[in-house]
C-alpha cells in the first residue's frame, strides 16, 4: 500500500515478540535443540584508568557509579566520559559439540569491542542496538574460555543527554544448529475480519542452502488461555541463498481475543524446524492481534475505536539504577503511568531494551519507537565510524527486532533535524526529505504495517527560528513534516490549525509537549482529528541539566524515584473519567527558562500542611469535577467553579493568601451539587518512627535478576508521613538478596546511589522519604530488611524470595 497516496489507511496486523529466541532466565529444556543461556552473571569489571578488577553481575552502568563532577557539564549528567573493561570466564559444555555458538549483546554503551579468547570478534558504534557474533571456531572445548569487552561512553559532544556506559543490557550465549531460525527471523501479519483473524507467518532460516534433507517448517498458535488455536506447516523449498524467508500457509484464528490498552491479550506461537523426525530448531514466543488505523479525519484508532495518545517522552534511564535495563525498574514505570491514565510512551531518541517492549505489550502501552536523534556524521553522534556508513544496518536490526510487538504503533526515524542541514542526513539540501524517503523504503521492506515519522523542530519551513523576524508571520510547517506519513511536531500545538491550511493532508501528532503548560497542550489539540501527545520529561531523567546541582531534567510530574508531584494528579484529572480532587500548596512561584525555543519550567507544589505559623499560602485544587470547596478546620473558604472554557485554567482552582492554621485542609469536589471526591491534608506531629513498604513482596523471583523496591517514610505517632523530616537512613540487608542502590528522589542531592563497601546503604530522607533497591539471589530464601534513623523507631520486614 502506498500510504503517501492514501493517507486514510488501516493497518491489519498480528505481532510476535521475538525476545532473544528463548528462555531469558537460563537454559531451555535439555530436549530443545536451541539453548539460550543467561550470560549476565559472574563478570569482572575494571575502569580503563585502573588495574583493579571487581566482580559484578549485569546489567551494569559504570558511568552512573562515578562521582558527580560539576566541571563535566550538565548535558551528560555531570558524569565524566571514559571507558571500561569487562571479562567473563566460562567452560564449554560437551553437548555443544557440532553446534553454532554465538554471543548475543543487547547493547554496549556507547561504543565497544568484543574479544573472545584474545581475538577481536565484534564491534558496535551505537549502543542502543544489539548484535550477535559467532565464536564457534574460537571456542576451547576442554579448557577455559574468556570473553572480554571494552565499552566507552564516547566524547561528551556525542550525545545531548545522559547515555550511561557499559554492559547495561542483557548478554546471552546461544547454542543452536547450523540450520536454524535466523536472528529476529520471524515476522507475522494478519487480516482481521468480523469473527476471525487470518495469520500469516514468515520464517527466515539460516543456512538453508546447505540443507540436503527435507525440512518441515511448522507453527502452532496458542490462545491467551493456553489452548491450541491453530497450526500450519510447509516443506521448505531448496535455495541457493544463505538465508531464506519462508511464507507459511495462513492460519485462521476464530474469534480472536484482541490486544488493546485495557485488555492486552497475548497469544503464544511455537515455531519448529523438523527434518527426518528430528527437531532441528524451536522458538516459542508471545504475540498479540490488533488493528491500527490513522487518518486526518480521526487521528488514530486501535481495533476500530478512536484512541487519543496520552503519553510521555523521556530518555531511557531508570532513576537510581542509571541506564541498567532491569525488567522490574521498567515494570514499575509502566504501572505508575497506567495508574495516572497514561497510555503512551515515545522512546526518545533511540531504541529501548527488548524487555521494555515486552512489558509494553504486557501492560498495554502504545509505543512510538524511535531510531535516532540527528542524522549526522559529526554533531551528536558518538560512534567511531560515520553515521552515513552505518544507518541502514541499524535500521534493519531495529525494524526486525521490534516489528512484532503489538505495543509499537509508529516508527520514528529521528528528532529535530531542521535546525542545520548537516543534521538532516545526506547532503541533498532539502531538509532531510530525500533521506527520509530512503529510510522509509527500507523500513517498508521489513515492515509495511506501520507508518513512519520524524519529530520536527523548529516547527517552521526553511528552518525559521524564534529569533527570525518572520517567525510569527510565516507559520508554515517544515518541509519534512509535510512528507512524513505522520506529521510529528515538538510543541506549538496552537499553530496546528494554521499548518493545516498549508498542508491539509497532514495527520498530526504532538511528539513533545511542555510540562509547564500543564493541560493546555492536551486540551489545546483537536482530539477528534489528531493522534495525541507526549509530554516531554514528564518523569525526571539524568542529564540535560541547566545548572548544578540539579543533575538532570526536573520540570516533571514524577521525580526520578517515580513519586508523583501534585501536578501528576492534574494530568490524571484530564486523562481519567473517575472524579478526582487533589490539594497542592504553591511553595515557590513558577521558574522558567528558554529551552529549545520553548519556555519551560515548573511550579514548586507540594501536598502537605506542615507550614510556618503566621504565613499565608496560595492553594491550588486540581479537579475534574464541576466545582470545589476548600475547608480549613471545618470552616469553608468558599466554593469555586471549574473553568472548562480556559485551557490554561481548566481543572485548576486556586485560593490566594490563605493564612496558615495548623489542622486539616479539606477539598471537596462536586458534580451537580453532589460530592464525588474528597482530599484531606493535615498537620502532623513530630516524626517518631519509620514505616516500610515493599512494592512487590509476593512476587519477588529468585532468578538473580529481579528487584525489590523498599520504600521508607518518616511517620508521626498516628502513622502519618512527616514530609519535613530529613534524617539519614541506614539500610541493612541480610539473606538471599543484596542492596544495589539507595535513593530519595531528590534531583539536587550530592549523594551517590551505590551501597557502602559493607553492603549497607545510607541516604538522607527527602520529603520524609527514602528508598532501597535490592537484587535477588539465584536461590530462594528469606531476606531481612532493616531501616534505621537516629532518634526514630526502626522499621523491619522479612520477605520470602520465591
Amino acid at each position: 500500500m502506498d500510504i503517501r497516496m492514501k493517507k486514510n489507511f488501516i493497518l491489519f496486523f498480528v505481532v510476535l515478540n521475538l525476545s532473544g529466541l528463548g528462555d531469558l532466565t537460563g537454559l531451555m529444556a535439555q530436549s530443545s535443540p536451541r539453548k539460550v543461556i543467561n550470560f549476565n552473571f559472574g563478570w569482572e569489571f575494571s575502569r580503563e584508568d585502573t588495574s583493579v578488577w571487581r566482580s559484578l553481575d549485569l546489567p551494569h552502568d559504570f558511568q552512573f557509579e562515578q562521582p558527580w563532577d560539576e566541571e563535566v557539564g550538565g548535558a551528560r549528567g555531570f558524569k565524566a566520559m571514559g571507558g571500561a573493561w569487562y571479562r567473563k570466564h566460562f567452560k564449554a559444555d560437551k553437548s555443544w559439540t557440532g553446534k553454532r555458538i554465538l554471543l548475543d549483546f543487547e547493547g554496549i554503551m556507547y561504543y565497544g569491542d568484543v574479544y573472545f579468547n584474545g581475538v577481536k570478534v565484534a564491534s558496535t558504534e551505537y549502543g542502543y542496538l544489539g548484535f550477535e557474533t559467532d565464536v564457534t571456531q574460537l571456542i576451547n572445548p576442554e579448557g577455559d574460555n574468556i570473553v572480554t569487552v571494552y565499552a566507552n561512553t564516547g566524547a561528551k559532544e556525542g550525545s545531548r543527554w545522559y547515555t550511561g556506559g557499559g554492559l547495561y543490557r542483557d548478554v546471552h550465549l546461544i547454542i543452536k544448529n547450523d540450520l536454524a531460525v535466523a536472528r529476529n527471523g520471524v515476522y507475522i501479519t494478519s487480516n482481521i475480519g468480523a469473527h476471525a483473524a487470518t495469520v500469516n507467518i514468515r520464517v527466515e532460516i539460516d543456512n538453508l542452502h546447505r540443507n540436503k534433507a527435507e525440512l518441515s517448517v511448522g507453527a502452532k498458535i496458542f490462545s491467551p488461555n493456553g489452548k491450541l488455536a491453530g497450526e500450519t506447516t510447509l516443506i521448505a523449498p531448496k535455495t541457493k541463498k544463505p538465508a531464506e524467508e519462508i511464507a507459511l500457509p495462513a492460519v485462521n484464528i476464530a474469534n480472536p481475543q484482541l490486544w488493546d490498552t485495557e485488555s492486552p491479550n497475548l497469544y503464544t506461537a511455537e515455531i519448529t524446524l523438523t527434518s527426518n523426525g528430528d527437531t532441528i530448531d524451536k522458538v516459542t514466543e508471545t504475540f498479540g492481534i490488533r488493528t491500527i488505523e490513522y487518518s486526518k479525519e480521526f487521528g488514530f484508532k486501535l481495533n476500530g475505536k478512536k484512541v487519543f495518545l496520552k503519553g510521555v517522552a523521556n530518555h531511557h534511564d531508570l532513576g537510581a539504577v542509571g541506564v541498567a535495563a532491569y525488567e522490574r525498574s521498567i515494570e514499575r514505570l509502566f504501572k505508575r503511568l497506567k495508574e495516572f491514565g497514561f497510555n503512551h510512551i515515545r522512546c526518545s531518541h533511540n531504541p529501548y531494551s527488548k524487555s521494555f517492549l515486552d512489558l509494553a505489550d504486557k501492560y498495554g502501552i502504545l509505543i512510538t519507537d524511535e531510531l535516532y536523534d540527528k542524522w549526522s556524521d559529526n554533531s551528536y553522534w558518538g560512534g567511531r565510524d560515520k553515521w552515513t556508513n552505518l544507518w541502514y544496518k541499524h535500521e534493519i536490526e531495529w525494524i526486525k527486532r521490534d516489528r512484532n510487538h503489538p505495543s509499537v504503533i509508529l516508527w520514528s526515524f529521528g528528532n529535530e533535524l531542521q535546525i542545520r542541514e548537516d543534521l538532516a542526513g545526506f547532503p541533498t539540501h532539502d531538509w532531510g526529505v530525500t533521506t527520509y524517503r530512503i529510510m522509509d523504503v527500507l523500513a517498508k521492506r521489513y515492515d509495511n504495517t506501520r507508518p513512519t515519522t520524524v519529530a520536527m523542530h523548529p516547527t517552521r519551513a526553511g528552518a525559521i527560528g524564534k529569533s527570525d523576524p518572520e517567525y510569527n508571520t510565516a507559520i508554515i510547517p517544515p518541509e519534512l513534516a509535510t512528507v512524513t506519513e505522520i506529521s510529528s511536531f515538538n510543541y506549538r500545538y496552537f499553530d496546528y490549525e494554521e499548518y493545516l491550511k498549508h498542508a491539509p493532508d497532514m495527520i498530526i501528532y504532538q511528539s513533545e509537549a511542555t510540562t509547564n503548560e500543564l493541560l493546555a497542550p492536551f486540551f489545546g489539540m483537536n482530539h477528534n482529528t489528531t493522534v495525541g501527545l507526549a509530554y516531554w520529561g514528564a518523569v525526571e531523567y539524568w542529564g540535560e541539566s541547566n545548572g548544578y546541582p540539579k543533575k538532570g531534567w526536573a520540570y516533571s510530574y514524577f521525580n526520578h524515584a517515580l513519586e508523583p508531584f501534585p501536578q501528576a494528579y492534574l494530568l490524571k484529572s484530564a486523562f481519567c473519567d473517575t472524579p478526582l480532587v487533589r490539594i497542592g500548596i504553591l511553595d515557590k512561584a513558577a521558574t522558567t527558562e528558554e529551552w529549545n525555543e520553548q519556555n519551560v519550567g515548573t511550579q514548586d507544589v507540594s501536598s502537605h500542611w506542615n507550614r510556618e505559623k503566621g504565613k499565608r499560602y496560595n492553594i491550588l485544587v486540581y479537579t475534574n469535577a464541576d466545582e470545589a470547596e476548600l475547608l480549613l478546620n471545618g470552616k469553608s473558604l468558599g466554593k469555586q467553579q471549574n473553568d472548562r472554557s480556559n485551557i490554561r485554567k481548566r481543572n485548576i482552582i486556586s485560593w490566594a493568601n490563605v493564612p496558615y492554621e495548623a489542622g486539616k485542609l479539606v477539598a471537596i469536589a462536586r458534580n451537580g451539587g453532589k460530592e464525588v471526591a474528597r482530599h484531606t491534608i493535615e498537620t502532623t506531629g513530630k516524626a517518631v518512627a519509620l514505616k516500610m513498604e515493599l512494592e512487590n513482596p509476593g512476587d519477588w523471583r529468585a532468578d538473580g535478576m529481579d528487584l525489590q523496591y523498599v520504600k521508607v517514610y518518616a511517620v508521626d505517632g498516628k502513622g502519618r508521613v512527616v514530609p519535613t523530616d530529613a534524617g539519614e537512613v541506614t539500610f541493612e540487608i541480610s539473606g538471599a538478596a543484596r542492596l544495589i542502590a539507595v535513593d530519595n528522589g531528590d534531583h539536587y542531592s550530592e549523594e551517590l546511589f551505590a551501597p557502602e563497601a559493607d553492603g549497607t546503604g545510607k541516604r538522607s530522607l527527602h520529603d520524609g522519604f527514602a528508598m532501597a533497591i535490592l537484587r535477588s539471589a539465584q536461590t530462594a530464601g528469606e531476606v531481612k530488611i532493616r531501616a534505621v534513623v537516629k532518634g526514630l523507631k526502626p522499621a523491619e520486614k522479612t520477605v520470602i524470595l520465591l
